[in-house]
């Protein structure tokens, strides 16, 4: 096992259980951050943690999985399913996020997926 496949069997579960505290350990003071909901992006703790506390209080009980990793230079890209409720349905969807470390901690972190089957 890799050090991104250690890291990614410790930060995928962080994102189940509405702890965004814990969450935001994984991310670097600075850390640029951003997901289809906010393609122009966020930038550090002040602005990352009120919205992962939003996002995870939404959704407490989407489980993330880790499908394959492909290091790159600073990080690694990761393919990754959700299984995600969303009122009496849930939805699986598989998407990407390319990670860059720094210090063993996240400094960018893009999401991207189809978000249309959560609408």
């Amino acid at each position: 096992m890799t050090d991104h496949h250690s890291f990614c069997d410790a930060w995928l579960p962080a994102w189940t259980g509405n702890q965004p505290d814990h969450l935001l350990t994984f991310y670097a003071q600075d850390a640029y951050y951003r997901d289809p909901a906010r393609p122009t992006g966020l930038r550090g703790h002040e602005e990352l943690l009120p919205y992962f506390q939003k996002l995870l209080v939404k959704n407490p009980n989407w489980v993330w999985k880790l499908l394959e990793i492909f290091p790159t230079e600073k990080g690694f890209t990761l393919k990754w399913e959700a299984t995600i409720p969303v009122g009496e349905k849930v939805v699986v969807e598989t998407g990407l996020d390319l990670v860059e470390l720094s210090g063993g901690k996240i400094v960018r972190n893009e999401v991207y997926f189809d978000t249309r089957r959560l609408g």
